[in-house]
C-alpha cells in the first residue's frame, strides 16, 4: 500500500497526540513536513511503505534545501518527523529497516540564549509603573511569574489556582508531554496572586485559571506578547522581546550565580542536559570577565 493514501499519516498522527502528548504546533509541524515529503514520493511512482529508500529521502531533503533555502534548524525537524514516523511503522511491524539509518543531520548553528540584563529585570519591577487596573495587575504578575519560574508562555496561561502551593512555597507546572515539574516560588509573590485570585472576576466558566481578562477569561499568547514586548522595550534594548526571552532571562541569571546545571534542566523542564547548557556560556563570560578585572596578570 502506498502511503500516500495518508491512512498511515494519520494513525502516526493519532498516536504523537494521544500516546505522546505532542503539542498542537509539533502535531501541525510534523504533519506539514510528511505530507510534503509524501507528495515528492509521487514521482518514484508511489512506493509502498517497504519501498522508500535513503535516496529518496535525500534527494526530497537537497530539492527543498536549495529551492526553499531553509535553515539547519528547520531541516533537522523535518528529518525528525520522518524518523519517528518510520520508528512508528517498525513499532507496528509494517517495516523491518528504516531509510533514515542512512539520513545524517545537518549541525545547527548553536544560537547563544538572548536574555535581560538583571539590572533591567530590577528596573522593571521597581521604576516601571503598571496601570493600577485588573489588566495591569495581571500584567505585573505575570511578567513576575515568568521572571521567577521560567515558565513556557503555555504553561503560564492554562496555569489553575489548583496547582499553587503556598504552604510550601512551590507551583506545580504541567509541561511538554504533560510531564509535571515543581518550581520554588517567592512567598511574596504567592500572597500576591492569592489577593488577586481573590478579586478575579466570577463570571469565567470551567477550570479557575491562575490568570483571566477582565471580562474572567483565559488570557491569549498573543495577548501576553503583546504587553511582554511592550514592558520589556520599556528596560532594555535586546532585539527580542518576548516571553521566552524571560525564560531566558531566569536561566542565565541563575547560572551566573553558580547554580547547578541539572538543578536548572529540572526547574525548565528541559529532557536533556544538553538543552541547558547552552546557558553555561554566559555565565564562563561573566567568569572571563571577572578574571580580566581582578587577576594582576590579565
Amino acid at each position: 500500500m502506498p502511503v500516500s493514501d495518508y491512512s498511515q499519516l494519520n494513525a502516526f498522527l493519532d498516536y504523537l497526540q494521544f500516546e505522546k502528548r505532542y503539542s498542537r504546533h509539533t502535531l501541525i509541524a510534523y504533519q506539514g513536513d510528511l505530507e510534503q515529503f509524501f507528495k515528492h514520493l509521487e514521482q518514484f511512482d508511489q512506493p509502498a511503505l517497504e519501498q522508500i529508500t535513503a535516496g529518496m529521502v535525500k534527494t526530497w531533503l537537497a530539492s527543498i534545501k536549495e529551492y526553499d533555502d531553509l535553515a539547519s534548524k528547520s531541516i533537522n525537524r523535518k528529518i525528525s518527523a520522518l524518523k519517528s514516523f518510520f520508528k512508528y511503522q517498525m513499532r507496528l511491524g509494517l517495516l523491518k529497516v528504516s531509510p533514515m539509518t542512512m539520513v545524517i543531520s545537518p549541525k545547527a548553528k548553536k544560537r547563544l540564549p538572548v536574555f535581560v540584563a538583571e539590572q533591567d529585570m530590577d528596573t522593571l519591577f521597581a521604576a516601571v509603573e503598571f496601570p493600577d487596573d485588573w489588566n495591569g495587575r495581571t500584567q505585573r504578575l505575570v511578567m513576575q511569574l515568568f521572571y521567577q519560574t521560567g515558565m513556557r508562555l503555555s504553561e503560564l496561561i492554562q496555569l489553575k489556582q489548583s496547582q499553587l502551593d503556598p504552604g510550601s512555597k512551590q507551583v506545580k507546572v504541567l509541561g511538554k508531554g504533560n510531564k509535571e515539574r515543581i518550581i520554588p516560588v517567592e512567598g511574596n509573590l504567592l500572597q500576591e496572586l492569592a489577593v488577586y485570585m481573590q478579586d478575579r472576576p466570577k463570571q469565567l466558566a470551567g477550570p479557575a485559571y491562575v490568570f483571566t481578562t477582565e471580562k474572567g477569561r483565559p488570557l491569549q499568547p498573543r495577548t501576553v506578547y503583546a504587553f511582554v514586548k511592550k514592558y520589556l522595550a520599556m528596560v532594555t534594548t535586546v532585539q527580542k522581546k518576548s516571553p521566552h526571552i524571560l525564560r531566558h532571562s531566569f536561566a542565565t541569571h541563575l547560572m551566573n550565580h553558580g547554580a547547578d546545571l541539572n538543578a536548572v534542566k529540572e526547574l525548565l523542564g528541559h529532557s536533556s542536559l544538553a538543552a541547558t547548557q547552552v546557558y553555561t556560556h554566559n555565565s564562563i563570560e561573566k567568569l572571563k570577565d571577572t578574571f580580566n578585572k581582578a587577576h594582576p596578570k590579565a
